[in-house]
């Protein structure tokens, strides 16, 4: 398996000192001049390349604790927000076809088989489906040791697929109803905290379903025990054949040295976990925003990543990231086209 290496310490120190001698006061680009460096050390160059071809993949997955009160929404509505963005009509749809960004949705675990849609679509969209639907956290592992194996393998090649279609930024999106549960499970784990600190409302569950997220996290994380020590035994126990593919993905980036902005709790949950499993993977990651769960920030405080935007989001489905891109568009534009002070002096 490729190993991770770290962005370019050479471009950094390079754009640190071009940011440095722009025609604009000492520190006044702030977190647009750092996240301007950021990208020139991931792609190894000074000034950096536009931002031109941004993907985003959307895992789908249904997950077992859906049907034990996690929720504000039924299971069902997955397979239908799935076929939203087939139709390229969800909200995460409008923001990407307003920024110029390619979309693509894939079924890793729904618990539907999509029969409706024509053969071409089906296909796609199917590709690389491990399972229907993933076992109740609380109660059994989400998946079998294999099945976690096949949903790494899979996100590793969707994201290697993107990188040669062109990609220079990556994200993940995500859409599986009671999907917080798994993602906050993952993220409790890691950082050895209990349910209570990483619970969050979700779709909008009141406070006897807060309460009942709380005790079925806390069950699974008792459940899981020692294994909890393992990243990728963590995955079988706690996460789900989505967020599975998606930590295969985000690692996946990070081993090839495409950079990736980061969305809301799956994502970052997923991160984290990539990271766990090949430490300095975050060194490619930047976050796109602050997520209303608690269980992200903590992991964001983790991996040390502050997001750029904080908007109250909690869609899910990649939105919070691709609202994000055109600041990061708008740093490389800064670092690459602004004057520099010595241009101007006689």
């Amino acid at each position: 398996m490729p190993y991770v290496s770290a962005p370019s310490d050479i471009a950094r120190a390079h754009a640190t000192k071009r940011l440095a001698a722009l025609a604009t006061p000492p520190g006044a680009l702030g977190r647009l001049g750092e996240l301007g460096v950021w990208v020139a050390s991931c792609q190894g160059q000074v000034p950096p390349s536009p931002i031109d071809n941004v993907r985003l993949v959307i895992f789908a997955g249904d997950h077992g604790v859906a049907a034990h009160g996690v929720s504000a929404f039924p299971p069902a509505i997955t397979g239908a927000m799935v076929r939203t963005f087939v139709a390229g009509r969800a909200g995460v749809s409008a923001l990407a076809a307003a920024h110029g960004i390619a979309v693509r949705v894939l079924d890793l675990g729904v618990d539907e088989d999509f029969a409706d849609l024509d053969e071409v679509t089906r296909a796609a969209l199917m590709e690389h489906k491990v399972r229907r639907g993933s076992g109740a956290i609380h109660l059994e592992d989400a998946l079998s040791v294999d099945e976690t194996a096949a949903a790494l393998a899979a996100g590793a090649r969707v994201a290697r697929e993107e990188i040669a279609a062109g990609a220079q930024l990556l994200l993940s999106g995500d859409m599986g109803i009671g999907n917080t549960t798994p993602a906050a499970a993952l993220v409790a784990a890691a950082l050895g905290v209990p349910a209570s600190e990483v619970v969050g409302r979700g779709t909008g569950i009141d406070a006897a379903g807060l309460l009942r997220k709380a005790e079925v996290i806390d069950a699974a994380l008792a459940r899981t025990g020692t294994r909890i020590a393992d990243p990728i035994e963590t995955l079988t126990a706690l996460g789900s054949a989505d967020l599975a593919a998606a930590t295969g993905y985000l690692l996946a980036a990070a081993q090839d040295g495409v950079p990736v902005l980061l969305d809301g709790l799956m994502s970052v949950a997923c991160a984290l976990t990539a990271d766990r499993i090949e430490p300095g993977a975050v060194a490619w990651y930047a976050a796109g925003h602050r997520s209303t769960e608690p269980a992200q920030s903590l992991a964001l405080a983790k991996m040390g990543r502050e997001p750029l935007l904080d908007l109250g989001l909690r869609l899910g489905e990649g939105s919070g990231a691709v609202a994000a891109v055109p600041v990061v568009r708008s740093a490389v534009a800064l670092l690459r086209d602004v004057a520099l002070l010595s241009e101007l002096m006689p």
